[in-house]
Formats: structure tokens, sequence, C-alpha cells
């Protein structure tokens, strides 16, 4: 796995954990001490930052409007689709059923504790879709060690070039 510094996200974690102590003190305050708040960051902060390292490491051109189910952007070339997918928690990629799918997936694991990125999966979506059941509804998350699987699958020239 390529990890990926990302500048300014130590200060991000910092103000967090700032306002999240100040709640704590309240809620102390207030005696609530078996409540605790933890602030996490939500999906679409997590998302973005997911598709702004897709762009600037992979050289992805992301597409004009979120309505392309299943689509995210394009190869540098304009070629090829591409889904690009990215978690905080640790967990692995969470997949809807849609009619069109990527011919490439990227998927980013963001340590909000480190300050860091790292690259889970690069390469092909059907190496990861083939773990998931043909039929199902809503989503279907694949576990984190499911995309590792997939993930080793890839061979080097199916991978997506990284941009330092």
């Amino acid at each position: 796995m390529r990890t990926i510094e990302i500048p300014m996200l130590s200060d991000l974690i910092a103000a967090r954990n700032k306002l999240r102590d100040h709640y704590d003190d309240i809620l102390r305050t207030h005696h609530s001490p078996a409540v605790k708040l933890h602030f996490t960051f939500d999906g679409n902060l997590v998302g973005d930052l997911g598709e702004a390292l897709a762009v600037k490491h992979f050289g992805v051109r992301l597409v004009e409007t979120k309505s392309h189910p299943g689509i995210d952007g394009y190869t540098a070339d304009g070629i090829s689709t591409v889904q690009v997918k990215a978690t905080g928690t640790s967990r692995g990629p969470a997949f809807r059923k849609t009619e069109t799918k990527a011919d490439y997936l990227l998927f980013f694991e963001i340590d909000f504790t480190k300050g860091v990125g790292q690259v889970v999966f690069n390469g092909p979506e059907r190496y990861a879709t083939q773990f998931l059941p043909t039929e199902f509804s809503n989503q279907r998350m694949l576990t984190a060690s499911k995309i590792r699987q997939a993930d080793r699958l890839v061979l080097d020239h199916e991978r997506l070039d990284f941009i330092p």
C-alpha cells in the first residue's frame, strides 16, 4: 500500500480534537460523564478527500456533476471511467447496485490520527466487485480484508499510474 501525506489534515484534526475536548468539559460540568461525543468526520468530507487524492495522485478528471451513479471521473486520457471510494473508519468500501460499472476503482483509507491516506485498492473495479453477491439491494460493503485481497489480484500493468 502506498501512503500519501495529506497537507493541512493535521490542522483539521487538531481543530476537531479541540472542539471535542471543549464539549467533553461541558458534558462533565453538566453531569453527563457517560456520554462521549466523537465528532467523527462525515462521509462527504471523506469522499471529497478521496476524490481530491484521485485527481492529484492519479490524474483523474472528475465528472462535472454528482449525477453519474458508479462513475466519479475519467482517467487522464479521458477514455476509461473511474469510481473513487474512501473511508475514515478502516472499513471496506460500500457499493450500490448500479447499471453502470466503472473500468477502474481507487479506494483510499484516511487515517485521521496520523493525517495520511493509503491507497488500498488501485485497479480494474471488477476485481473488487467479484466479491459482491450478484443480487443485492441498497448497498453492500466489502470487508477491509476482501478489498485488500482484491488488490493483490491486480497485475502491475493494470494499475493506474501514481503521480507523486
